[in-house]
């Protein structure tokens, strides 16, 4: 079996309604029944987990890996009122020697309340060409789930006569026990890069009345393609190379096309790619037909640098897009930026031209339930309102009105409308000395965007962005889970940022160069 009886029936059992840790160690044989732990209820306020990462111990105490793990690139998938939602596992520790990145699950019915379903696919040996693995896709073919996935060996002593990347495949009848085989292999055909030829994608595509496989690869030439193969029946192995869905224009210039998810919504057909070089983000292109051509949307971005390798999924009714929300190391706002994090989801929206939008998840706002009260700290400069209404008039001096800290899970929103172009207005999270340390979620109307900056010692620094569309008004949700935040804005942007001093510390609102308007500002808590 792939899992060694189910790594003694997943040793360990998350459930992620709550935060408590549901731990159940099978003491006596493999058998396939499956023990579901008892959950006490949820004290919703206290540990809501819209965000959620694997726990630490999946393995057992005695294992090395046994050690926070992170959310990598996600490979969402629904079936049968259920979300699977598959992701690469990243170990904050990985022993020498050891592969990384196996196939890890959560479920959800809801996408609010998630439960932990441990190890799908494991990673191989040194010798194997899966000795690490990257993302990829399930489908269904008949009764079986065939789940393409990336398998990466970077050890010198396997390179040398293999591709350091391949497409491999792992069946199932349950979506559960998974079955590697290892008869199966693609490989980067003649005139593209053995190196770079990973993360599969796999859909039935009604248009054509085919099966396609979207593969991120170079050309030789390394420019960066998503190279098509297709298939009238995935059960035969027989998958024929086309010509590259999408090639990087000059402008682009992109050097990989990471995490390819190919979708139709009404009358469009959309590609999505993710990109860590050039332009940091996880991007979309549209067209009228699955063969394209793909148009670049005037802004084309689904979220800042700090979500990544995005994939959709849909339950019939509303898409739906998962990333993962990068962390630091050290667990800091002066860490450096990391590769895995925390799963951010949002629900994709869409404008009649077919441009699309994102925005806060119904089912998420659904939650959010019980109003508090604003407690006004402290104000500076030219602040005037009460209650729940302020005017901020940032000019020539910063103005700031900040309020008593934030306890536990919270959504702020409000309505912002900002006098002129040349100003910023937007939000503070740790306050109490907002222009020697903080970080502050500004829009900035002259420059069609929100950015995120990090002060310190007086200094701020840039440390994401995104385009935005400038309107008039600019209705704002910030949702705020530990070290998590999330602005959405006007239904059609979303902002997501790691942030690890926002809980227990004041907030506040703030306007620089400009005047501006906050009304209706609530904080919501579930």
């Amino acid at each position: 079996m792939i899992r060694q009886c189910r790594e003694l029936k997943k040793a360990i059992m998350m459930n992620f309604k709550s935060t408590v840790l549901i731990m159940v160690i099978i003491m006596s044989g493999c058998s396939e029944d499956r023990i579901e732990p008892e959950v006490p209820p949820t004290n919703k306020e206290t540990e809501t987990d819209f965000y959620p990462k694997p726990p630490s111990g999946w393995m057992g105490e005695s294992n090395p890996y046994n050690t926070t793990g992170w959310v990598g690139d996600i490979m969402p998938y629904y079936d049968n009122g259920v979300f699977h939602i598959f992701f690469l596992h990243d170990a904050q520790i990985k022993p020498g020697g050891e592969g990384f990145h196996p196939i890890h699950k959560f479920e959800s019915q809801n996408l609010v309340d998630f439960s932990y379903q441990g190890e799908m696919i494991p990673y191989g040996t040194t010798n194997e060409a899966d000795f690490a693995i990257g993302t990829g896709s399930p489908v269904k073919v008949g009764d079986t789930y065939y789940f393409y996935y990336t398998g990466h060996n970077g050890n010198s002593g396997f390179v040398q006569n293999n591709p350091r990347e391949s497409v491999l495949l792992a069946t199932s009848t349950d979506l559960e026990n998974w079955t590697k085989q290892k008869d199966f292999k693609i490989t980067a055909p003649m005139g593209y890069y053995d190196f770079d030829f990973r993360d599969p994608h796999v859909f039935y595509n009604s248009e054509e009345s085919e099966y396609w496989m979207i593969i991120s690869t170079q050309t030789s030439a390394r420019k960066a393609v998503a190279l098509l193969y297709t298939t009238q029946d995935p059960t035969t192995h027989q998958w024929e190379l086309q010509e590259p869905l999408y090639t990087t224009t000059e402008e682009e210039n992109y050097l990989m096309l990471e995490c390819v998810d190919m979708f139709r919504m009404g009358n469009y057909w959309y590609m999505l790619f993710s990109e860590n070089w050039n332009e940091k983000a996880t991007h979309y292109r549209i067209s009228t037909s699955s063969r394209g051509p793909w148009i670049k949307p005037e802004i084309d971005v689904m979220d800042g640098e700090f979500l990544y390798a995005a994939k959709t999924a849909s339950d019939g009714d509303n898409r739906y897009l998962f990333g993962w929300t990068a962390r630091r190391s050290p667990e800091t706002n002066n860490g450096n930026k990391e590769w895995a994090g925390n799963m951010v989801i949002h629900q994709l929206t869409q404008e009649s031209d077919g441009t699309l939008g994102i925005n806060i998840p119904n089912r998420v706002v659904n939650v959010f339930t019980d109003a508090i009260p604003l407690e006004i700290q402290n104000s500076q400069g030219s602040v005037t309102g009460s209650e729940n209404n302020f005017i901020l008039n940032g000019n020539p001096e910063t103005a700031l009105q900040t309020f008593t800290i934030l306890n536990g899970t919270r959504m702020i929103n409000t309505n912002l409308s900002i006098d002129n172009l040349t100003g910023a207005a937007g939000f503070v999270l740790n306050a109490a000395s907002a222009s020697e340390q903080s970080y502050q979620i500004l829009i900035e109307p002259s420059q069609e965007r929100v950015a995120a900056y990090r002060i310190s010692g007086g200094t701020a620094e840039l440390v994401n962005q995104r385009s935005i569309v400038v309107e008039d008004d600019f209705q704002m949700e910030l949702v705020i889970e530990g070290s998590i935040v999330v602005l959405y804005i006007n239904g059609k942007a979303a902002f997501s940022n790691r942030v690890y001093d926002a809980i227990g510390k004041e907030w506040g609102i703030i306007a620089k160069g400009t005047s501006a308007t906050f009304e209706n500002l609530n904080v919501v808590k579930p």
